[in-house]
């Protein structure tokens, strides 16, 4: 465990000393904070409306007119951000030479294999950690239920998790960061997608491909409730983006 937290925190280092940590949390704040002035708007402004007709400010639901958006806006994001944390995980190594030191260290496959991901996991807590702030400030001068915004983080968690095992995938593929990312980014495209590419099908595969859909899950997080369905789909996910990783890891130390 103590070899798995070292990476980890040798990944997160290598994060916040290059521009990248700075650029993900930077971009998704400013965006987050675009989407947050949006629909307080347009929640202060359906209040007004609402006491116009007798119906009072309190019956405009915060969770379900602001905060519920706001996190559906924030996968959008996700699908951007991730491979920008992803691409360097193994490319840089190999472009830098020091994926046969990491590989010849006595290090296990699943070890390195996990202290990347909790690195790469970390970076991402931490971008969704900020954005707690706004959320923070609607407790002062309102109610919000605080359950749906506890399960919608747990939500944007997993379902980043996915994307980051899958993106750590492919990165462990190529040497090119560039390559990485892009290649990574339709990647997510097409499993955030794909659930609409098979409703042009039967039923049967209509079922199948609603169920693979990375989008299809993440929808009960933002009603406040945790169906272990999900959180089953999620956490499968990325155990096998992380085998394959591994899988990867082990191709290359033979070939080397």
């Amino acid at each position: 465990m103590s070899n798995i937290l070292a990476i980890a925190h040798k990944e997160l280092k290598a994060y916040f000393a290059s521009p990248i940590a700075y650029i993900v949390i930077g971009c998704f704040t400013l965006l987050y904070g675009f989407f947050f002035n949006v629909m307080l708007r347009y929640f202060l402004q359906a209040s007004l409306q609402m006491s116009q007709f007798g119906g009072g400010p309190q019956s405009a639901n915060v969770n379900e007119m602001m905060i519920r958006p706001l996190m559906q806006n924030d996968l959008i994001m996700v699908l951007f951000i991730a491979p920008m944390i992803t691409m360097r995980t193994y490319a840089e190594e190999k472009r830098s030479g020091t994926m046969e030191l990491l590989l010849t260290s006595p290090l296990t496959d699943l070890q390195i294999v996990l202290g990347k991901f909790i690195g790469a996991m970390a970076l991402y807590a931490v971008t969704l950690v900020v954005t707690l702030i706004p959320i923070a400030l609607l407790y002062r001068f309102g109610t919000p239920e605080w359950k749906p915004i506890l399960t919608s983080y747990l939500g944007l968690f997993l379902f980043g998790g996915c994307f980051l095992s899958a993106g750590m995938f492919i990165s462990s593929l190529t040497r090119n960061q560039i390559i990485a990312a892009t290649v990574s980014f339709f990647v997510f495209l097409f499993l955030w997608v794909i659930d609409w590419i098979g409703s042009f099908s039967g039923p049967t595969v209509s079922a199948l491909t609603n169920y693979l859909s990375v989008v299809q899950h993440v929808d009960d997080f933002w009603k406040g409730v945790i169906d272990t369905t999900h959180v089953i789909y999620y956490l499968s996910f990325m155990a096998f983006g992380l085998f394959l990783t591994a899988k990867s890891l082990d191709t290359e130390r033979w070939r080397g």
